[in-house]
């Protein structure tokens, strides 16, 4: 078994190329004017169609097959990895301790059960609350199998905040408990156990499907390393089996400062690189077009 020391040195985080291992990082550096030559086109490309009557049709960037295939194949070099995600949640102390004794489980109508017959034996709620819960569950319907089976995460940490996250944090059990709740007092109900967390976790991109989408995140990480600005390629990802206790690298707890300052200054580098790049594609823009003007005027 691995020690979560060892998988926390051996964690990439895909939005900092400061964790990206040797060779990894040489790949990428290897193929560096591929990656600038297409983001570049792409970035001008866009320009001129902004800039344009919108008549013509989009131009065609050269690079893009070369590029597609590299990104590719960065996503099969990703499946021999192991990346850093973060997992939203509203969680009881027990259920901390049992996360790091036993792991993550999959979420699936037999684990909620299970969840939720623990809430009664401690007292945190009726049989009759837990019944009804489950009954709302969107286990019990077409959304059954694209909702077992699977633990739930975002590749790149977002403050506490964020609207996206807002529910998750708000609400125990997860949306398998809480999405289709329409009778207060039972959203109240899950409103008040636990308290919110964010648990992160080591994850082996090889038990994900998303291999892909981590090739294509420390692409574009590296390609800000080149002066590019490509979207910041967050994305969410789900295992598909089962984690040992290993695998959680810490679980950060509503109050503490690291949960207070996610995204900001927690972990170090993780603030969006993003901001202020759309200012400066409008300034980049206006100069291109009073060139052109000014050009076309001499």
């Amino acid at each position: 078994m691995i020690g979560w020391w060892l998988l926390s040195e051996m964690a990439i985080d895909v939005w900092d190329f400061a964790t990206f291992d040797g060779d990894l990082s040489k790949l990428l550096q290897g193929r560096s004017d591929l990656i600038r030559d297409y983001l570049t086109t792409s970035r001008r490309h866009y320009i001129d169609r902004e800039l344009s009557d919108h008549t013509q049709p989009h131009a065609f960037n050269p690079f893009a097959e070369e590029y597609g295939r590299f990104v590719e194949a960065i996503g099969r070099e990703m499946d021999s990895r192991t990346i850093r995600a973060w997992h939203y949640c509203r969680m009881t102390d027990a259920e901390v301790s049992a996360l790091r004794s036993d792991g993550i489980h999959l979420s699936t109508p037999d684990t909620l059960r299970r969840r939720l017959a623990s809430m009664v034996a401690s007292g945190m709620m009726s049989e009759g609350e837990a019944e009804e819960l489950f009954a709302a569950s969107p286990f019990h319907s077409s959304q059954l199998e694209s909702r077992s089976n699977k633990f739930w995460m975002v590749s790149t940490p977002v403050p506490p905040d964020d609207s996206g996250v807002e529910l998750l944090l708000g609400h125990w059990g997860g949306e398998v408990a809480y999405f289709w709740l329409r009778d207060q007092r039972l959203i109240d109900r899950v409103g008040q156990l636990g308290r919110a967390r964010v648990i992160e976790v080591a994850v082996p991109v090889a038990a994900t499907r998303h291999s892909y989408s981590a090739g294509d995140a420390v692409v574009a990480t590296f390609a800000r390393k080149l002066g590019c600005k490509p979207d910041r390629k967050s994305f969410d990802l789900y295992v598909k089996q089962a984690l040992g206790p290993e695998a959680i690298l810490a679980v950060r707890t509503e109050g503490e400062a690291e949960f207070m300052t996610l995204a900001s200054t927690y972990p170090p580098g993780s603030a969006d690189p993003t901001i202020g790049d759309y200012d400066d594609l409008v300034a980049e823009m206006e100069a291109t077009r009073r060139r052109r003007g000014e050009s076309e005027t001499s």
